[in-house]
């Protein structure tokens, strides 16, 4: 059994196949199958402990990235996606997978449209509200289409709508269970006070790093605060908040990380009585499943099509309140979170309210397709050829 992965370009594309990827192997110890093998094609391998630990082989194959501005290297990435193209065909004529299984975005494109050329079934799943122009394009030559939110078949061409499953995103089950006292030890967290997790995406976010700053003072007068800069910000973040916090008695309410593994971050998950977040696809099932409220800063939509989709999606239920990028200012985002930490009743019942948004199976239900992808197509390759 042979099955590739491809997509990414950002944890919200990349974590999911992952935990996709756990589920196959979890399957197939219980079904007593051949061992998988497994394989991730993207420029980049982003999460490379990630990618061993679940078995997982890297092929570096080159995409080109269509940008939502004017640019010049929107003609030279085009260059760029068919030399991908022809590497992916050459690669995946040699590997000859069971299937494809493709999260979307710019990374995804040459080897979907390889698997394609090739014949070899391609399944997909979109996490956001309004799919990207990657998925809908795939979606024109997937065999299934697994999706978060039922509007995504607005978008996808009418032919293909039979195709579609609602399956929810699917989480790591490591992040599926927070524990709140390894953090609430580890960090020597207040316990007269609540604690405020604030994630700006998997890549960090300079604008909510800003703002944060810029109300820190304020914060820990009042909350613990857990903060992800995200990897190229943390320098930055961490030398700048330490001279701001100085002189104040608070100052150990803060603690400020580059980037939080998963049982880093189901620790600070289980402590923290409010997530303040981007609007990520995943980043939104994880809030769900952790049941905390939630305040969301989508990306613009200049920069990020689906984001702000996703936000008012899940603020609907009464989970969680949005916060527009362009009009927070650090005086609006420490009311919001002093407004909402001050009331137990009120964040408690918004945790509750967004618990059902989220399927905790919705990595097993692919990875159950997948591999019953596989299994059909093995038998067929062994198929003797009609005389």
């Amino acid at each position: 059994m042979k099955i590739v992965f491809t997509g990414a370009g950002s944890g919200g594309h990349f974590y999911p196949l992952i935990a996709v990827a756990e589920e196959v192997h979890r399957i197939a110890r219980e079904r007593d199958l051949v061992e998988p093998r497994l394989y991730y094609m993207g420029p980049q391998a982003f999460d490379e402990q990630a990618l061993f630990a679940n078995n997982i082989e890297y092929l570096r194959s080159p995409a080109g990235k269509m940008r939502r501005y004017a640019s010049a290297r929107n003609i030279t990435d085009i260059f760029v996606t068919l030399w991908g193209t022809f590497w992916c065909l050459l690669k995946l004529f040699r590997l000859y997978p069971d299937v494809v299984f493709s999260k979307g975005g710019y990374a995804s494109v040459p080897t979907v449209l390889a698997a394609h050329f090739l014949g070899i079934p391609i399944v997909i799943h979109e996490s956001d509200a309004k799919p990207g122009r990657a998925n809908i394009l795939a979606s024109k030559y997937a065999y299934r289409i697994a999706v978060a939110f039922e509007s995504v078949a607005t978008y996808l061409p009418e032919k293909v709508r039979g195709k579609i499953a609602l399956t929810g995103t699917p989480i790591r089950k490591g992040l599926s269970l927070p524990e709140a006292e390894g953090a609430k030890q580890l960090l020597g967290l207040d316990p007269t006070v609540p604690t405020v997790l604030i994630i700006g995406g998997s890549l960090g976010s300079m604008r909510i790093n800003r703002i944060v700053l810029e109300g820190l003072i304020s914060l820990v007068s009042s909350v613990n605060v857990i903060h992800q800069t995200g990897k190229d910000n943390f320098r930055e973040t961490e030398t700048e908040s330490a001279v701001i916090l100085q002189n104040d008695p608070n100052k150990t309410r803060y603690h400020v990380f580059p980037y939080l593994a998963a049982d880093s971050l189901r620790e600070a998950a289980g402590a923290a009585d409010l997530i303040v977040s981007r609007a990520g696809s995943s980043s939104i099932n994880e809030i769900s499943f952790w049941k905390k409220p939630a305040i969301l800063i989508p990306i613009p939509e200049s920069i990020s099509h689906d984001q702000r989709t996703n936000a008012y999606s899940y603020a609907h239920t009464g989970a969680a309140v949005v916060l527009e990028e362009e009009n927070m200012t650090p005086h609006l985002l420490v009311s919001e979170i002093r407004r909402i930490t001050s009331d137990p009743a009120l964040a408690k019942n918004m945790g509750e309210k967004g618990s059902s948004f989220a399927n905790l199976d919705a990595a097993r239900i692919i990875a159950e397709e997948l591999i019953a992808i596989s299994l059909s197509h093995e038998t067929d390759k062994k198929k003797p050829e009609a005389a």
